[in-house]
């Protein structure tokens, strides 16, 4: 029985019992209080040990001071990708293509005989002025760089300005120099091995990162073989650029223009290259195109190793990725004509 209506009983009888004078006062009494609703408390019905954890986070969190590129984390993880607003062009609403495209390959390239040891890799030093029909070409690393998108030289310039901020200003120069030297040191050492195609081993003289940087491929340089070309600049005859290829080689069965790239931080996916693979794409272009070399490319692979000494990552490109990438690549080069022009 409710305890509500058993109350209401119980006061029923003391009015029975009780002498007539006192009747009054304890009806009233009684009726108030069977009048009077309790105020109901929806918080009493809620399971509490269910959030409890969620409670305990909410009220023990304390405000921290938190850097520009966490916030954007934070931002893109609660809303999205910012989404820029666009004109009523229906114009805007087609993917971009390169005005004069260009193929990939040169299906006008004759593929001559050599005299020279197939063994024995490509490798061309840059060509000086006089040897270039319209002067000084551009490379594809400052091509890239002068057409780089204003969110990745953002994330660039304030990397740069922490850098500067910890180091200061000699001391990140001192600090990208040492980089340079690393990776000139690196390529060096590759050379030698894919030359003579012998196994690294480590020397009293080998800094700590060149070590690092070498234990981290160790198990890729396995999968490549038959170089055709090592260290060696390359010329497109029609789209008018130059670049210098780290290598040129079969990766598990396939012809690969290969990038080494050194870094310290993990890149395990593609799209944590950059323009890597833009660079990839227009060296494997410029070889095609290129009349020093007795071979046509299609593939590309980018090696990234790490100066703690784990495994590299390995990111292959097939013929189909390199098409896409070709084609963004050849935007790039539109833009960067285009800004030269203004």
């Amino acid at each position: 029985m409710k305890p509500l209506q058993l109350l209401g009983r119980n006061c029923r009888r003391l009015v029975d019992i009780l002498p007539h004078q006192l009747c009054l006062p304890v009806f009233l009494s009684t009726s108030c209080i069977l009048s009077r609703k309790k105020k109901e408390n929806g918080y009493e019905d809620v399971n509490q040990e269910k959030y409890a954890d969620l409670v305990r986070t909410v009220t023990t969190s304390k405000t921290s001071s938190q850097n520009p590129e966490r916030i954007f984390e934070e931002d893109s993880f609660l809303y999205g990708k910012v989404v820029r607003s666009k004109g009523p062009s229906s114009q805007d609403s087609q993917p971009k293509v390169p005005q004069k495209h260009i193929p990939l390959n040169n299906p006008n390239k004759v593929i001559l005989s050599v005299k020279t040891d197939p063994n024995i890799p490509v490798k061309i030093g840059l060509p000086g002025k006089n040897q270039m029909t319209n002067g000084r070409l551009p490379s594809v690393t400052r091509i890239l760089q002068q057409t780089m998108p204003m969110e990745q030289a953002f994330y660039l310039e304030r990397w740069k300005q922490r850098m500067i901020m910890e180091l200061g200003e000699e001391g990140f120069i001192e600090y990208t120099a040492a980089l340079f030297s690393q990776g000139k040191l690196f390529h060096a050492q590759l050379e030698d091995l894919l030359l003579s195609a012998e196994e690294y081993t480590q020397k009293p003289e080998d800094r700590e990162e060149l070590v690092g940087y070498m234990n981290s491929v160790e198990d890729v340089l396995p999968d490549v073989v038959g170089v055709k070309s090592l260290e060696s600049a390359v010329v497109h005859s029609d789209l008018q650029y130059l670049g210098f290829v780290d290598c040129v080689a079969q990766y598990r069965g396939k012809l690969c223009v290969i990038d080494w790239k050194t870094s310290e931080r993990q890149k395990p996916n593609l799209k944590n290259t950059f323009d890597n693979p833009l660079q990839v794409a227009a060296y494997i272009g410029a070889i095609n195109h290129d009349s020093n070399y007795n071979f046509q490319v299609d593939c590309g692979l980018i090696v990234i190793a790490y100066k703690d000494g784990s495994p590299a990552h390995a990111h292959f490109m097939d013929s189909e990725m390199c098409l896409h990438y070709w084609d963004k690549w050849l935007l790039r080069l539109e833009e960067y004509k285009e800004k030269k022009e203004k």
